[in-house]
């Protein structure tokens, strides 16, 4: 095709270029500056996810029962809390201002009377509540180990906060422990973490005594999902003679939560036990 022909062409089909260039039969005309962008619309997430946990002496546990679960059906809440002697763990959702209302009245409100003032909360967005109903459930443990001996309330390893997780596991001389079940550590896990192999937590105890060694493994640091099983673990190991123990404040969920995804150790999603299934990075849902 000509020359003459092809810019006809282009100047009949109202013909465009890429840096705001209209094409005439006579060639480029006048600068034209480009359409604006079309603003990027967020969705706000409707809901709110609590996950928190504390390890407290709560010989009332069973009295705590009823009052609790209406605290909590008060405010249009969905989810599960384990109350046991030895503390509290639950995970819970609603809208934002009930979920605040409620975690204020476990840390200040009367019913625990202050026990709970060092509740560890993990907050997520969610579109819908992952959770079907409410139950509020007495436990022998809030997380099961079965060793009656191993007290958290009275000690346990060192806390080791997010921006700081990295440079510990990092070194060569530390082993890194993933106490999740073998299927969680399936779907993510920390680079050079060791897995158990653990098809629940009760396990933790004989892997300990077939595979860790004082004397070898002098400093170990340890993580689960939001904290709970790796302090409880950690506690377990100081029983039973390992000097150096620490564990990931907050969990894989508080390490997502503020640590750069282009500083991240962590490799691949985390289980979480509801709907959501997997969360990412910025604690986004998998595939989100």
């Amino acid at each position: 095709m000509a020359p003459a022909a092809w810019l006809a062409r282009m100047a009949r089909n109202n013909f465009t270029g890429s840096g705001g260039m209209r094409m005439t039969a006579a060639g480029f005309s006048r600068w034209r500056a480009p359409d604006k962008p079309r603003p990027m619309t967020y969705s706000i997430p409707a809901y709110q996810v609590a996950a928190f946990y504390q390890f407290a002496a709560l010989p009332d546990f069973r009295a705590l029962r009823e009052p609790l679960r209406a605290l909590c059906a008060a405010r249009d809440l969905k989810g599960s809390v384990l109350l046991a002697p030895e503390g509290i763990n639950g995970t819970l959702a609603g809208s934002e201002v009930g979920i605040a209302d409620l975690v204020d009245a476990l840390q200040r409100g009367n019913l625990f009377g202050g026990r709970l003032d060092h509740l560890d909360v993990k907050y997520s967005p969610a579109d819908a509540i992952p959770f079907r109903r409410l139950k509020v459930r007495l436990k022998k443990e809030i997380v099961t180990l079965g060793d009656a001996s191993v007290d958290p309330t009275q000690r346990v390893g060192t806390y080791v906060d997010a921006a700081d997780w990295n440079d510990l596991i990092a070194d060569p001389a530390t082993l890194v422990l993933d106490t999740r079940n073998a299927f969680e550590v399936a779907m993510g896990t920390f680079e050079g973490a060791v897995d158990p192999g653990l098809k629940s937590f009760g396990e933790f105890k004989t892997f300990t005594a077939q595979k860790l060694d004082p004397a070898t493994h002098r400093r170990i640091a340890m993580f689960c999902t939001g904290g709970i099983r790796c302090e409880k673990a950690s506690a377990y190991l100081l029983a039973h003679g390992f000097a150096e123990v620490y564990h990931l404040k907050g969990g894989i969920l508080k390490y997502l939560e503020g640590v750069p995804e282009t500083e991240s150790r962590w490799r691949g999603e985390c289980f979480v036990f509801d709907e959501r299934i997997a969360l990412g990075h910025g604690l986004r849902r998998h595939g989100i």
